[in-house]
């Protein structure tokens, strides 16, 4: 009963074994029948080491992608922040045209529409806000007058000049 190979790494075992079987026991025979054509021992062998040069060269890959994976995670951060610093220092220099903030990719943010809610929210705080500070406008200002009651005024003379 034949075992089934699942996983790549158990195919790449097998092909192995297959070869050391085929230089055992294929040393003497010339050809052999595969999918329906004659093949060669040496011809066995070089595909089944194909495969497991491929599988190898594969491993070898992934490991590589995972140490620039690795160096990508370490440095991104750092060479992040710098591009945003160099985007404000951009942002700073040539920030009242926007051609030439165009010409480094960066355009600017127009602020989104305020929702219903949203303005009837800042509304209701302006409101409070006013009632809290006792603010009034210039209009609300001239119809504040001053009422006094009970106050006597007694007109004040400049003294005669000579009556010192």
């Amino acid at each position: 009963m034949a075992t089934v190979k699942n996983s790549k790494g158990q195919v790449v075992a097998a092909a192995k074994q297959l070869i050391v079987g085929t230089e055992k026991h294929f040393t003497n025979v010339t050809q052999v029948t595969v999918l329906g054509s004659s093949v060669t021992p040496a011809q066995i062998v070089s595909e089944l080491e194909t495969l497991v040069t491929l599988r190898a060269d594969v491993e070898t890959s992934k490991a590589s992608t995972k140490a620039k994976l690795a160096s990508e995670a370490a440095q991104m951060p750092a060479l992040r922040a710098f591009m945003s610093a160099f985007e404000s220092v951009v942002k700073g220099a040539f920030g009242s045209s926007p051609d030439v903030l165009a010409d480094f990719g960066i355009t600017r943010k127009s602020p989104a529409p305020m929702t219903l809610e949203a303005k009837a929210a800042a509304a209701a705080k302006r409101a409070s806000t006013r009632a809290a500070r006792h603010t009034m406008g210039p209009k609300q200002k001239l119809a504040v007058v001053g009422d006094v009651t009970g106050v006597v005024v007694t007109p004040v003379r400049a003294p005669a000049p000579g009556a010192r």
